[in-house]
């Protein structure tokens, strides 16, 4: 019992110190971790920490390379260091032919540090082959990783590597296994059920996450709970014996910001010996948003939030006076390399674009004849972030060949779109509303509905195309369009306030800015962006 009041006490002097920055209306903002951590789409966060530094990795399923590594030093800065693979080659599908793998590709990967090496798990969530669970390894964090091994599927799994170096697998809803000490099998007769949900727990539970802390292994999950007056939570496994009991404990049942329950994630640790829970929150169009919380340890629990059980709206910085970094950045093109801060949708042409023939210009080649932007090659995306965002690029249309369609989209499975087409010897702007339908299995692509909702005849090859977006509490999660003709008169159009959406049945993730070139009668026109400007209030 003194032990257990001795423990109460230590937790509750270790959450006030990390909660000392709440309610200090002086306090610096650049001191200050506002909640959400990450207000983008970093689902399926694992995190875990080497030396002085944060590692994070989450899901960006049909986007490439993917499963980025992001890294911080205060558990507020972050910036993409790295990616796992550059591509998946499972399939064409991944390459936008034969289906798609929009709302499929990588999962949930699971990020460790063992005998000096990184290690990453993840399963792409496909059915056969495709789905086969990788495993991939490391020097440091920002690679070069390489394929280790490739096993059965395992959803939503976690590597967890013991005290005497044994490697498990956490996955599903309570199932665990162990893997050969070289990681390339499973081993025999290893695979069991290590506890049996709850009667009301009719969805899944999943996210797994595994840590050991004094001797005791905790594996986190999230619980989808639909009895009377329960919701989503962080619930949490605990024993000193793989093989033995384990007890149960909600570690997490809290809303926040305006919005509903959060959970899925995972707890890290600091130099120090203190602990902080990291999960991620649903908030519509803008995706699944990151949310930082002490962590205290009570009875031998790992209690997520204040002293009242709630993600905190701030929180002080785990370092002061860190470098400013983001995860989602301006751009000059100005270097040779595209930044890590871009993705593809999907794998893309290497041969049909690039950064070096007008030095300081991104230019984006039409190098395959596709009917609408869902199955365009070399769609450049970054993610959108709240409250507020804006973004716009500068583009030369002058190389466009009839048939051609360029522009700037909040991209997702419903999306609002700017498009310069090239008709004949004409060019039109249109703002457009467009909504995809994939099939069930292969995600191909059946239809596209567009409705286009205003045109302007363009008499020039320059223009600068800008996207605002407001993920507010209470503003719909609302985009806006505008062009301009010379880069300082903004003329809006289109959808006055277009809603944007996060739909899981097909992309499974918040809205990008996405930056497109493509053809409908004939390969080989190009234009070139001269620019990714980029704020964020």
């Amino acid at each position: 019992m003194k032990q257990s009041i001795l423990t109460i006490a230590a937790a509750l002097l270790l959450s006030a110190s990390m909660l000392e920055a709440q309610g200090a209306e002086n306090q610096q903002s650049s001191n200050v971790i506002e909640n959400p951590m990450l207000w983008a789409d970093v689902p399926d966060p694992d995190v875990i920490r080497v030396g002085d530094t944060f590692y994070l990795v989450s899901t960006t399923m049909h986007l490439m390379p993917g499963a980025p590594v992001m890294a911080s030093k205060d558990l507020k800065n972050w910036e993409t260091v790295g990616y796992i693979f550059d591509r998946l080659t499972d399939s064409p599908k991944y390459d936008l032919q034969e289906g798609t793998v929009y709302g499929r590709g990588q999962w949930a990967t699971s990020l460790k540090y063992h005998d000096g090496r990184f290690w990453a798990l993840f399963a792409p969530n496909e059915g056969g082959p495709m789905g086969d669970t990788y495993i991939c390894t490391a020097p440091k964090a920002e690679g070069p990783w390489t394929i280790h091994s490739r096993l059965r599927h395992f959803h939503d799994a976690t590597l967890f590597f013991d005290d005497d170096g044994t490697p498990y697998v956490f996955f599903g809803t309570g199932e665990m296994c162990q893997l050969t000490r070289d990681l390339k099998g499973v081993v025999e007769g290893s695979l069991r059920h290590y506890f049996q949900r709850e009667d009301d727990e009719r969805g899944l539970l999943e996210g797994t996450r595994v840590i050991k802390h004094c001797g005791t292994y905790y594996a986190l999950l999230i619980s989808h709970v639909f009895a009377p007056g329960r919701h989503r939570r962080e619930v949490c496994y605990r024993t000193k014996d793989l093989n033995g009991t384990w007890e149960k404990a909600t570690i997490l049942e809290s809303d926040f910001g305006g919005f509903s329950y959060l959970a899925q994630g995972t707890i890290v640790d600091t130099e120090e010996g203190d602990w902080y829970g990291i999960m991620f929150q649903d908030r519509g169009g803008v995706g699944r948003v990151l949310t930082v919380s002490p962590v205290r340890w009570i009875d031998g629990w790992p209690m997520l939030g204040d002293e009242n059980g709630k993600v905190p709206a701030t929180m002080r910085p785990y370092k002061s006076n860190q470098p400013a970094t983001a995860i989602v950045c301006a751009d000059e093109f100005s270097s040779s390399e595209l930044g890590l801060h871009w993705q593809w949708n999907h794998n893309p042409i290497d041969e049909a674009w690039s950064l070096t023939e007008r030095p300081g210009f991104l230019r984006l080649k039409t190098s395959r004849v596709v009917p609408n932007l869902y199955l365009a090659p070399n769609t450049l995306t970054q993610r959108m972030e709240g409250p507020t965002c804006s973004g716009f690029i500068c583009m030369d249309l002058s190389k466009m060949k009839d048939g051609d369609c360029a522009g700037l989209a909040a991209f997702n499975g419903d999306s609002g779109v700017l498009t310069i087409k090239k008709q004949g010897k004409k060019m039109v702007l249109q703002m457009s509303e467009q909504k995809v339908s994939l099939t069930e299995r292969e995600k191909a692509v059946t239809d596209v509905e567009e409705k286009v909702v205003e045109t302007v005849e363009l008499k020039q090859s320059k223009i600068w195309l800008r996207l605002d977006g407001d993920f507010q509490p209470g503003h719909g999660d609302a985009a806006n369009f505008y062009y301009s003709l010379d880069g300082e008169q903004w003329n809006k159009i289109g959808t006055e306030n277009y809603r944007m959406i996060f739909d899981y049945r097909r992309f499974f993730m918040g809205s990008k800015f996405a930056i497109f070139n493509y053809a409908t009668k004939k390969q080989g026109g190009y234009v070139d962006v001269d620019c990714f400007d980029y704020s964020r209030k």
